[in-house]
């Protein structure tokens, strides 16, 4: 299984696995050892299709030495390219058995049989009318290699129609997942030894599931519900958009320990017309405002963003709004990139186009800034004791690796006993991409 792109990828490509278990598949390592080959794809980054060919090509080569060898493979492209460009790898790359889009999935084991009868190649793109998440196996175990923290899908799919982002065209509509059914694979994690969910959904915060009184649960009430759950210790959740972020989510980040406060909640642009040209549906104001009322609600929270720069029509006083916004609001995290063209979605015709130099430019100054401002809130935790959930092995000896509640790695002296655990750490020292603590006897944050 080689998966690309986001967290969702990640907990489908574990789904995956999950539905072909019963047929006697198991993972694998080495793609020369595979049985079956899945190239689980994003059409999120640049050139993301001509990515996958270059890789099939790879593959190919693996798959015709296994044939010589009297080794059958089958090679199969699941995900966002496959959603959008399931015509076109099968024309280019006519060897490849099997195209799935991230709604069928859970068809997988079927379209292994039709591909094995018909001898010939198997395309699956629909959006079905059922959701695939009622058709996986019950007993999937967690897919982190020390189930301790886990993925765990409750909504796919996007209304917003962004100017410049394809996920409507390749996750559908938003929908979201019955209530019973998250907490039910959540107990089922827990039970595997999970600790810590993240929730996942393209807005996820616009989660409005069936509850099991019959209600429509929003994010919040399903938060309150996973919290009950015993050993379950910490809550997360992403991607979210500003205008989903209603009073009781909020209210949640105040009254729930099990809520990180660690929040990812993308802006794109500090420029009211770019948002405006990027059909996100608020201002920069708005956006500093809703930072505002979340900072009352959990003091300690910390954000992470996305941004994008050189959006057509974005001139230097666009992207100095969005500087002053940064500057205002203070990101612990946050993820940037150039403006790059989407086929089919609104920005990709529109006048205006920004030169690649002038978004080379801003992109170094944008990142610039963010990363001081990501070393000065790691530097801000240093003496300072925090509580870490420990997930594994660091990749020294004796080293122990865990996560704090604002999602820093954090590196401690200690044994195998730490894992699946939450330790007071003082931290002790800020390093490039993560810190390193000290394990203490202390309870409280100091």
């Amino acid at each position: 299984m080689i998966t690309w792109g986001c967290q969702m990828n990640v907990y489908d490509s574990a789904r995956m696995t999950d539905v072909l278990r019963p047929l006697g598949y198991a993972p694998v390592d080495n793609p020369s050892d595979a049985d079956m080959i899945i190239l689980n794809t994003c059409h999120i980054r640049d050139r993301a299709a001509e990515k996958v060919f270059s890789e099939l090509g790879r593959l190919r080569v693996i798959r015709d030495e296994r044939k010589a060898a009297g080794r059958e493979t089958v090679l199969a492209v699941a995900g966002c390219v496959a959603q959008a460009e399931g015509e076109q790898i099968l024309k280019r790359a006519p060897y490849v058995d099997i195209v799935l889009g991230p709604q069928t999935y859970h068809r997988l084991p079927e379209m292994v049989a039709r591909a094995a009868r018909a001898g010939g190649s198997v395309i699956d793109t629909d959006f079905p009318a059922e959701q695939k998440f009622d058709f996986l196996p019950q007993d999937a175990a967690p897919q982190t290699a020390a189930n301790v923290s886990a993925f765990l899908t409750v909504q796919e799919g996007c209304d917003k129609f962004c100017s410049f982002c394809v996920v409507p065209y390749t996750r559908g509509a938003e929908a979201s997942r019955p209530a019973a059914s998250v907490l039910a694979e959540a107990r089922r994690m827990v039970a595997g030894g999970v600790r810590e969910i993240t929730l996942l959904g393209q807005n996820v915060n616009a989660y409005h599931g069936e509850g099991p009184d019959g209600g429509v649960w929003g994010l919040a009430r399903l938060a309150y519900a996973l919290a009950k759950i015993p050993g379950l210790e910490r809550i997360r959740y992403m991607t979210s958009h500003p205008r989903d972020m209603d009073d009781a989510l909020i209210a949640a980040h105040r009254d729930l320990p099990e809520l990180m406060p660690f929040l990812h909640l993308p802006v794109q642009s500090g420029s009211d017309s770019i948002l405006k040209a990027m059909n996100r549906g608020h201002t920069a104001d708005e956006y500093r405002r809703l930072v505002d009322r979340l900072r009352v609600a959990r003091p300690d929270l910390a954000l992470s963003s996305d941004f994008i720069v050189g959006h057509p029509g974005e001139t230097d006083e666009d992207f100095e709004e969005t500087m002053r916004l940064i500057g205002d609001v203070g990101f612990a995290l946050a993820y940037s990139f150039k403006y790059s063209i989407r086929p089919g979605t609104p920005a990709a015709g529109a006048p205006l186009q920004v030169a690649e130099d002038v978004k080379d430019r801003r992109l170094q100054a944008l990142q610039a800034l963010l990363r001081e401002q990501q070393d000065d809130f790691n530097g801000s935790v240093v003496d300072r004791v925090a509580p870490v959930l420990f997930t594994g092995r660091g990749r020294k000896p004796g080293q122990m690796v865990g996560r704090s509640p604002w999602l820093q790695p954090v590196h401690v002296d200690g044994t195998d006993e730490l894992v699946g655990t939450v330790r007071p750490v003082l931290i002790t020292t800020r390093l490039s991409n993560s810190l390193a603590g000290t394990l203490t006897e202390e309870c409280a944050l100091a």
